[in-house]
């Protein structure tokens, strides 16, 4: 062994727990909101079934509908936040729990719903709504621990942009091809045992690849311009990508039939893009193109008409394709300001709820009904806090591709939410996407796992360095008495 071998200091691994009051807190004012609500809806549930047999109760039973589920749940977070202290990273304390909100919420409202809505088995074992949800939500805080804590580097997303985006546009053509069918949308690809909808995760490719090519092309893409009489466009060999993405997000409507993806992603492309460059021309531009080519397939295909022409006027088929439309805006009117009361919705009509979609498409219809305005305001302000720690991410990175990478995966759950929150309200056309940690569904759940945990990963400050030592006993008197230098 040589002398220089022999000098140099031995590196072992040790662990430096850091405490996270913040997240502690917060987690705690969520497992409070968790139990209250977990009492109320089993207390309402257990008062409506008495009064439909005809017994009414003398005293409320106000345990929880399924006090397991419950206790599972926030014993999943514990364990996120015990792991988080054990590493001693120190990352953003608001995300978790402010996930681990959204996450709860979609939970009992999951186990509000007939749970024969969604039943799968495994073996001899059934499941119901309730308990896959809890089974995806706690795959899901599993995901985000271990993107969180492994994830150190950026180097395997940005050095590969381009693989992933060839992965993304491959996933995309698969589900062309065998993809099957809902509710006359192609979004499902089954893989033997496996079913999912690609364009869950296909939204992180896409925000994957835009921050790396943008970042590449910011300054070009910020000052040059090329000039088409007094239109100002982005210089002529950077159009192709954006033409790529305008033709995708038309090509999935045509295909694949899915406003909400092709909505979800041109807008995310859109929003990285001013983000990136800071000009409202390039958005303008984009919105105008995005408006002609939605105009041409208006008239070209009938589906498109369908959900434009419901949008407009719900009430010409009542009974048919405005239905759930109609039933979505009752329920909003029902819960007025303060809700009914979780669990006090509308009781099923003819065994199932009145918006047949409900765990999917409508979540916030049942939100709205049971919660009220001031509820639903307080869940899509948990989509803002989310939307925010992301922003305040991006802005403290070190480098244009994590700033963009932070900015395109947090605003990517804010548009996501923000779309299918107008489509419930009627304010633009019903589109076929989830609302994001609270809708039912394991491909949904698991992709913005992945984003909140790559989010926690960006935000990461490094090692904090060690005080400075402190001088010893004889040293601090002797400056005591001294007095302070001047």
């Amino acid at each position: 062994m040589s002398a220089l071998a022999q000098a140099r200091p031995r590196t072992t691994f040790r662990i430096h727990p850091r405490p996270r009051p913040t997240e502690l807190g917060l987690l705690a004012i969520v497992a409070v909101a968790m139990v209250v609500g977990a009492a109320g809806l089993g207390a309402t549930q257990r008062y409506r079934a008495a009064i439909e047999a005809g017994s009414p109760p003398t005293a409320l039973d106000f345990s929880p509908p399924d006090a397991r589920a419950l206790l599972l749940y926030l014993l999943g977070l514990l364990v996120v936040h015990a792991l988080f202290v054990l590493a001693g990273r120190r990352t953003d304390q608001v995300l978790l729990p402010a996930i681990g909100m959204l996450g709860g919420i979609g939970l009992l409202l999951m186990q509000r719903l007939p749970q024969d809505t969604v039943v799968q088995s495994f073996g001899s074992l059934q499941l119901g709504l309730g308990q896959l949800q809890l089974g995806w939500l706690l795959v899901a805080l599993g995901v985000i621990t271990v993107l969180a804590l492994a994830v150190r580097s950026d180097a395997w997303l940005r050095t590969y942009k381009y693989t992933w985006a060839a992965a993304g546009i491959l996933l995309l053509l698969l589900t062309f091809v065998f993809g099957s069918d809902v509710n006359g949308a192609r979004l499902s690809l089954s893989i033997g045992p496996i079913s999912g909808q690609p364009s869950e995760l296909l939204k992180v490719i896409l925000v994957v690849f835009l921050a790396g090519y943008l970042s590449e092309n910011r300054a070009l893409l910020a000052d040059e311009s090329t000039r088409i009489g007094p239109v100002r466009l982005p210089p002529l060999p950077y159009l192709a990508p954006m033409v790529a993405m305008l033709a995708i997000a038309l090509g999935i409507v045509v295909v694949q039939r899915d406003l909400g993806a092709a909505l979800l992603f041109y807008t995310a492309f859109l929003a990285l893009l001013y983000v990136a460059t800071g000009r409202p021309s390039y958005v303008i531009g984009g919105v105008a193109l995005f408006i002609a080519g939605s105009y041409v397939l208006y008239h070209l295909f009938g589906h498109v008409q369908i959900r434009v022409d419901n949008w407009l006027d719900p009430w010409r088929d009542p009974q048919g394709a405005g239905f759930q439309t109609i039933q979505a805006l009752y329920a909003f009117a029902r819960g007025g300001i303060l809700g009914v009361g979780l669990g006090a919705g509308l009781p099923t009509i003819g065994g199932r709820p009145p918006v047949p979609a409900i765990h999917t498409d409508y979540p916030l219809a049942a939100l709205g009904e049971e919660l009220g305005l001031i509820g639903l305001l307080a869940v899509l302000g948990l989509y803002l806090v989310v939307v925010s720690r992301g922003l305040r991410i991006a802005a403290s990175a070190h480098d244009d591709f994590r700033s963009l990478l932070a900015a395109g995966l947090a605003l990517v759950i804010g548009i996501q939410a923000f779309i299918i929150a107008a489509g419930n309200l009627k304010l633009i056309p019903l589109t076929g996407i989830t609302l994001p940690l609270i809708s039912y569904g394991g491909s949904s759940l698991l992709a913005n796992a992945v984003v909140i945990g790559l989010l926690i990963a960006l935000s990461d400050r490094g090692i904090e360095p060690p005080p400075p030592p402190r001088p010893p006993r004889a040293i601090r008197r002797f400056r005591l008495r001294r007095g302070p230098a001047t």
